[in-house]
């Protein structure tokens, strides 16, 4: 397979030949398509505020699927552009995706959502807050209470995940977005980052894992933690015991999986310390219900990180810890 890494000289004089804004910021191209979207129901939304960010396919030596997630923006105001991948100069390269006042291009793939290729039907902002389409989004309007009821018609129901080139999407940008690609934006917050690098590093979702049972392939990782405090996490689950067949080995992975365990334990522990003394200075402040709830938007957003962290750290280790050959094979960037 060839691979080519783009630079940024490389970069815009291939722009000549892809069908996407000048803008665009591309990291690598390959020569095989990305595979179909996945087909998977959307978990419910955690809280107010919160901005729905669709699955994609990513890559590192092979495609892997990086569910799609609920994500705080960076800002009051900010909406996302998907990322996505296009075709140009004899290879499919990858267009991240980014945060701003307006929706740029994103291929014109179906991203579903309120992702239907052009824009975002999914959600507005006004006055500072954000009103969420029930139609097109699982949420709960006993949690949240700014929501509208607006039916959407999407011409195409198609799965296909990338732009131009063989069987891919026909799109090109309108004026309106190349004027948001050139606009201001920042790029993936932090939780959108560490979602990706926990989809890279899972084996479930590489391309060869999801191609038979794209659905059931997605549910877990879909399934984001709704918990606002460690408190309402589930018990930090411990690894199954080492079995290498060398007892001095198995016994020195015990102890560094106990010694894990117990630091995520006390992580948990001086986090939901420092939010109670916060509600303890909430209450004595007097704070209204708006102050409250950016509070628990704060506090959740919080324990999502330090879980997401906690994940990642447990699979290193176990990954670390595999007989040799054994493993997942961990790929660059």
């Amino acid at each position: 397979m060839r691979i080519h890494i783009i630079g940024s000289l490389l970069f815009a004089a291939g722009m000549l030949f892809l069908p996407v804004p000048s803008s665009a910021q591309f990291r690598a191209s390959i020569t095989i398509a990305p595979p179909a979207l996945l087909v998977y129901e959307q978990p419910v939304c955690p809280g107010d505020g919160y901005l729905w960010t669709p699955g994609y396919w990513g890559w590192d030596d092979a495609y892997y699927w990086v569910p799609g997630d609920w994500v705080m923006p960076p800002e009051v105001g900010y909406l996302w552009t998907p990322g996505y991948w296009g075709w140009g100069s004899g290879a499919y390269m990858f267009n991240e995706g980014y945060w701003g006042t307006s929706i740029g291009f994103y291929g014109g793939i179906n991203y579903g959502f309120g992702y239907f290729g052009r824009g975002y039907e999914g959600g507005r902002w006004d006055n500072g807050h954000f009103f969420y389409n029930t139609t097109v989004n699982n949420v709960n309007v006993s949690v949240v209470h700014n929501v509208y009821n607006t039916r959407v018609n999407v011409a195409s129901a198609s799965r296909v995940s990338y732009n131009g080139g063989n069987g891919g999407v026909n799109a090109r940008a309108t004026p309106q977005e190349e004027a948001a690609a050139h606009g201001n934006h920042v790029g993936p917050v932090a939780a959108q980052t560490q979602h990706a690098q926990a989809a890279r590093s899972d084996p479930q979702q590489r391309s060869s894992a999801n191609r038979t049972v794209p659905a059931a392939a997605t549910t877990r990782a879909n399934t984001p933690n709704t918990a606002v405090h460690p408190t309402e996490l589930p018990a930090v689950e411990h690894p199954a015991r080492p079995n290498t067949g060398n007892a001095k080995l198995d016994q020195r992975y015990q102890k560094q999986q106990d010694q894990l365990v117990a630091k995520q334990s006390q992580d948990r522990q001086r986090l939901q310390q420092t939010q109670d003394k916060e509600h303890q200075q909430l209450a004595k402040q007097g704070a209204n219900e708006a102050k409250s709830q950016q509070l628990e938007q704060r506090h959740q957003q919080q324990t999502q990180q330090m879980q997401q962290g906690h994940s990642q750290q447990m699979q290193q280790m176990q990954q670390r810890q595999q007989p040799a050959g054994g493993g997942a094979r961990g790929g660059r960037r």
